[in-house]
């Protein structure tokens, strides 16, 4: 287990909760620090044989990477149309989970993503995928 968040108040170290009231709201707390997302994985997020759930890790990269897309679309609201997972190492409980995302190629219509997910040094996971960005219709 790797601790990154001194004393497990990720707060102390610059890590702010992200606020939000809908599904990730029933899987965080996350937290973000320089464009990178956290969570300390808990009972909660265990899977049958006891470690981090796919869907979790699946659900962190999707709104790590999202936000990023949506940065990189000048803010425009984006949409996951593809997203692909390789599950590389166990997530444990206590971990604290990182996710780095990093944009791949943006076009006028999509952005292609990638990112990975550590416990420190160690890779749990790795996501590409792509998003599309949203245009408003006229009104």
């Amino acid at each position: 287990m790797t601790d990154d968040t001194a004393g497990g108040d990720p707060a102390r170290d610059g890590w702010i909760l992200v606020e939000d009231e809908g599904f990730i709201a029933t899987v965080g707390p996350l937290y973000v620090r320089e464009g990178i997302y956290a969570f300390r994985a808990g009972q909660k997020h265990a899977n049958l044989i006891g470690v981090v759930h796919g869907g979790m890790l699946m659900s962190f990269a999707d709104r790590a990477l999202g936000v990023t897309a949506m940065a990189a679309a000048d803010g425009a609201s984006c949409v996951t149309i593809q997203l692909e997972m390789k599950f590389l190492d166990a997530g444990r409980m206590g971990d604290w989970l990182t996710c780095r995302s990093i944009v791949v190629k943006r076009t006028g219509s999509l952005v292609f993503m990638r990112g990975e997910v550590h416990d420190g040094e160690r890779l749990v996971a790795s996501a590409d995928g792509v998003w599309k960005i949203l245009r408003r219709r006229p009104a």
